[in-house]
């Protein structure tokens, strides 16, 4: 059964850019606050959260059997295509990889991502429907894997917290350290820099901090193959 790895980076929008009446919406909760300031920082750093108020600036995905994958990423600069790790990465606009992330999705009939059923397949959903892109296959069927009906999505958060009956579900980089896998943060770069990043025009360094997503989620699916299946 052929699987795909799916893995995402997202910047929020530019505060001071949105519309006075989205500002209000967002705000509407905190008006009036002695912390005011640092209730408004803290609406800002979370517009990344949400297609919403939010963009896609890198798609990574990756065959788990052949462990080639691609990673589609924005940026401003004209760059050739270039490889890290059998992973290709391609310049696109969002509504570029958008269109290729669907197109590539028929080729498979299994997914795995990382907390996708709750962050990264409905960003996929809402940025593609806000271009008027039709998804090719439905990733966001019944929740538990023994229900689903079609394609598969293996949200290994859902699965390694027993669909969150631990107490503490974990992030990605703390699986990788129970399990002995090296972290996609290993090298300096962590979810919560890709704004920054981006701002500053570092576009390669968004893109292969998501090549190293989805390769420790690919290493995490396969230990759960191993030691979570019965």
């Amino acid at each position: 059964m052929p699987t795909l790895i799916i893995d995402i980076e997202t910047i929020g929008e530019e505060f001071d850019k949105i519309d006075a009446l989205t500002q209000k919406e967002l705000t509407k909760n905190i008006s009036g606050k002695d912390d005011y300031d640092e209730k408004l920082e803290e609406v800002k750093n979370e517009l990344v959260f949400s297609p919403l108020t939010g963009e896609i600036v890198a798609i990574g995905v990756l065959d788990s059997d052949k462990e080639k994958g691609v990673v589609y990423y924005r940026s401003s600069d004209e760059v050739p295509d270039y490889d890290v790790d059998d992973v290709t990465l391609k310049v696109q606009s969002e509504e570029e990889m958008l269109k290729s992330f669907w197109e590539g999705a028929r080729e498979y009939d299994s997914f795995v991502t990382y907390n996708g059923r709750g962050f990264d397949i409905p960003y996929i959903w809402a940025r593609s429907a806000h271009y008027g892109i039709k998804p090719s296959v439905d990733l966001m069927t019944n929740r538990y894997l023994p229900l689903q009906r079609g394609v598969k999505h293996i949200d290994l958060m859902d699965l390694l917290s027993f669909y969150g009956a631990v107490w503490k579900k974990g992030s990605l980089h703390m699986w990788c350290r129970l399990l002995g896998i090296e972290s996609p943060k290993s090298e300096g770069v962590a979810g919560d820099d890709v704004t920054r990043l981006f701002k500053e025009g570092k576009f390669k360094e968004i893109a292969e901090y998501n090549v190293r997503d989805i390769i420790a989620t690919n290493e995490l699916f396969k230990k759960w193959l191993k030691f979570y299946r019965i």
